[in-house]
């Protein structure tokens, strides 16, 4: 089974997963928290886990929990460096309530897709859209990469620490915008703004700023029919799901039916490899490019 991965981030480490949980260490930090995907047993045993975790999320009903920390000195917030050959970023993770720490690593895989597209584009400034944009490192990736960039989320405690990745990044001028991003594009549209390059990365439910409520296999057509709307006409789109309701089938004929596709789509699984070479899937990717 082919896939698409991330490459050489010395500073992230997908160790072990399995038994629903994965092992993980962001720069100096060794985090176990649950994973839903990881149905297979671990590699390491059980002693091996509790040895090398610093840090352990502990699942509190079924939209929250909270962490435990082998050494209460350890921090809740630290930072954590990608650096490849195009990129250098900085991101600040966060101990959060619901298991999530600020960033998703098997997403760099598309920033350094990011950077390639928006560097063939050479007579004018790219504009690129990051939709559903969580803390920003598709922003940050297509800002190093010299576009115009706007990042869009509902969630205003989000749009800070985007900002704040950002600026630990030496970076600047993202258009920062908290908004549903189903009414965003629809009045982008409306204006006939278009942009060079999207990136959707939708959750499987959500709420807008205003309340909007969002479901993913009822709306994400009608959000695909509209962002079709604001490519121009050499364009990169990347979209990717995380949802068990979904086929890379179906998000194929999604595409296939909104936009005139590249004949270089791509349509796989994102994953992880893990230390003990294990492939860890982390959603649906879809990618074509027209540059």
């Amino acid at each position: 089974m082919t896939g698409i991965t991330p490459q050489d981030w010395k500073h992230y480490e997908l160790l072990d997963c399995g038994g629903f949980e994965k092992l993980e260490r962001f720069a100096s930090v060794v985090l176990r928290r649950p994973e839903p995907q990881a149905l297979w047993n671990k590699k390491l045993s059980e002693s091996e886990w509790d040895k090398i975790a610093d840090i352990t999320f502990k699942q509190k009903g079924s939209h929250g929990g909270e962490w435990q920390k082998k050494n209460p000195n350890l921090r809740d917030k630290w930072k954590l460096d990608y650096d490849s050959e195009n990129i250098s970023l900085k991101f600040n993770l966060s101990l959060t309530a619901f298991k999530h720490v600020g960033i998703f690593p098997e997403q760099a895989a598309n920033w350094e897709y990011i950077f390639e597209n928006i560097s063939k584009i050479k007579n004018s400034t790219p504009r690129f859209l990051n939709l559903f944009a969580y803390t920003g490192g598709a922003s940050l990736a297509a800002k190093c990469a010299g576009a115009d960039v706007t990042h869009v989320d509902s969630v205003r405690q989000v749009l800070g620490w985007s900002r704040e990745n950002m600026e630990s990044s030496g970076l600047k001028d993202i258009r920062w915008v908290l908004e549903d991003a189903m009414k965003f594009v629809k009045r982008e549209a409306k204006r006939g703004n278009l942009y060079d390059g999207i990136i959707l990365d939708p959750p499987a439910y959500g709420i807008g700023a205003n309340g909007e409520r969002w479901q993913l296999e009822q709306n994400i057509n009608e959000l695909l029919m509209e962002v079709s709307k604001i490519l121009s006409e050499k364009h990169f789109l990347i979209l990717n799901v995380y949802s068990l309701g979904l086929s890379s089938m179906i998000i194929e004929n999604l595409l296939q039916s909104n936009f005139n596709v590249a004949q270089n789509l791509e349509c796989s699984e994102l994953y992880l490899q893990s230390q003990t070479k294990i492939k860890l899937p982390l959603g649906i990717i879809a990618r074509y490019s027209w540059l």
